[in-house]
């Protein structure tokens, strides 16, 4: 059997005519920046999420930037996340000038352990970061409980934002709330692997103030306030027009992708406990008050006690390489935390300071994951895992 890890193909051919049909509407009218297609789909992510404001733009990359510039970060400020998580996240703080600070996570959820911010808090902290790991939100209640703190204390009033990277995470829910309608800011990507993906590079912020979203807007057209006339710094971040055009297709059907991503996620956590003999294996944890988008069913192959056949690579590394030659693609998300990252050196950190993000990053494996795995499909991977 060989079996697609994201299946895009499958989704393509699903929407195909309405697809294709949209791109040549774009071809045809040539409005290839800011088409009607853009501001067609804002209103559509604005209804979907409940954000007041959605502002698409060029990447999840430039969206986390877009954010932070819209909230005046830059030199000598701090923003505290995660170390468990894709570069983008750190490597937008630094970008700009500002400092990453990480805290460990939870080794449930993969998230930002709430319990360590507050010590991570200086009075250079501008904002916070939290990430929702493989698509699921972080504990926001407590995160917002912290920074509310500090940014409504009675001796030195410190206003510290919420950014929240949902880059895995569009359509999932936190108490009922989609997670772009939290925080100050929330962000996300639609790169074509993500739940909602595009067919090239694409993201979106979004906020329920207003001035931020005209700020970010601004901003993503080279802080243009009308053409040619400059209030801010800014970027050429804009959305491109065949991008929204596949986006306001596929985005019709999402809520039948994310229902499907639920099931699938759910037949392997039911097939995986079903098997005793996998106590290696640890399947991902929700907690009570979320959902996900499952960008990611990522399992942790526990590594203590273990003898491979090879002194240099772990039983995740073997296994990875059985499953690869029964036909069965995996992924590491993430094999090395960012403070042990060289690009991040300068910062201090060493070995041992976040020993969860490294435990995890150690053992962490991503199974095939969409809306279109097959009941024969999981049976077969979870059989192949029997064998580790």
């Amino acid at each position: 059997m060989k079996i697609d890890f994201a299946n895009l193909q499958h989704q393509h051919n699903l929407y195909k005519e309405e697809i294709e049909e949209a791109i040549l509407k774009v071809a045809r009218n040539c409005n290839f920046i800011m088409g009607n297609e853009v501001q067609e789909l804002e209103k559509s992510l604005e209804e979907f999420t409940g954000a007041k404001y959605a502002v698409s733009c060029s990447n999840g990359t430039d969206a986390l930037l877009l954010a932070m510039m819209a909230l005046g970060i830059g030199v000598g400020d701090e923003v505290i996340t995660t170390p468990f998580t894709f570069i983008a996240t750190a490597e937008t703080i630094a970008f700009l000038g500002a400092t990453p600070v990480f805290v460990d996570i939870d080794e449930k959820t993969y998230n930002i352990d709430p319990s360590k911010i507050e010590a991570a808090i200086t009075p250079k902290t501008k904002a916070i970061i939290p990430v929702s790991l493989y698509g699921q939100p972080a504990d926001m209640d407590a995160i917002k409980t912290i920074a509310d703190k500090y940014s409504h204390s009675h001796s030195k009033p410190h206003k510290i934002s919420i950014i929240i990277d949902g880059a895995q995470s569009f359509g999932s829910t936190y108490n009922g709330i989609t997670d772009s309608a939290l925080g100050d800011i929330s962000t996300t990507s639609f790169f074509p692997a993500k739940p909602l993906g595009c067919y090239g590079d694409g993201g979106a912020v979004f906020t329920n103030d207003e001035e931020l979203a005209n700020k970010m807007k601004s901003l993503r057209l080279h802080g243009q306030t009308k053409r040619y006339h400059h209030k801010y710094i800014g970027m050429g971040g804009r959305l491109d027009t065949i991008q929204a055009a596949v986006l306001n297709v596929k985005l019709k059907y999402y809520p039948k992708d994310l229902a499907l991503r639920q099931e699938v996620a759910d037949k392997y956590s039911v097939s995986l406990s079903g098997q005793c003999e996998l106590k290696n294996i640890i399947t991902p944890a929700l907690t009570p008050h979320t959902t996900s988008a499952w960008a990611q069913y990522s399992i942790r192959v526990k590594s203590d006690h273990v003898h491979t056949s090879h002194p240099h690579s772990s039983r995740r590394d073997e296994l990875q390489e059985k499953l690869k030659e029964q036909g069965i693609p995996t992924a590491v998300h993430y094999p090395m935390p960012l403070h042990l990252q060289e690009c991040f050196t300068y910062l201090g950190y060493k070995k041992g300071d976040f020993p969860i993000s490294e435990i995890v990053s150690d053992e962490i494996m991503s199974l095939p994951m969409n809306p279109y795995v097959t009941d024969e499909e999981i049976g077969y991977i979870v059989g192949n895992l029997q064998h580790i």
